[in-house]
């Protein structure tokens, strides 16, 4: 089952290098254990934009988000037997924030993709009705 892990945080602070050699080292654990697909931090606000579409208009506002209260820093994408694992692996990484950058606070959010059933039809319950 495929998980994806979303890291958020109020606001973007460059991770110290002993977080950064932390973090690479569970990663490089988790792809040559054939569980981690992809992962990637993403830079600050200032560097992005959004493409909105709101009373059927769309519109492109440029970085900073004067108005963001939560800050999508990266996210990593895992091949996994079951949501206790996920959640076990963010723990895993949260808890090398919390040892290696003091003060910062932040979500690791576990969410599972759909995957289609036979009929090709993505059903989000279909593992926890089984």
């Amino acid at each position: 089952m495929r998980f994806m892990s979303i890291v958020t945080s109020t606001d973007f602070l460059q991770p110290s290098p002993a977080l950064m050699e932390a973090i690479h080292k569970l990663a490089d654990r988790e792809i040559k254990a054939g569980r981690m697909i992809d992962t990637a931090g993403l830079m600050p606000l200032a560097t992005g934009a959004r493409v909105t579409i709101k009373d059927r208009k769309l519109s492109v506002v440029d970085g900073p988000f004067v108005e963001a209260k939560e800050v999508v820093g990266g996210y990593a994408i895992f091949e996994l037997q079951s949501k206790e694992e996920a959640v076990a692996l963010a723990v895993e990484f949260m808890q090398l924030h919390k040892d290696l950058m003091p003060g910062w606070e932040g979500t690791c959010e576990v969410r599972p993709y759909f995957e289609p059933n036979a009929e090709g039809v993505c059903d989000p319950l279909a593992e926890a009705r089984a």
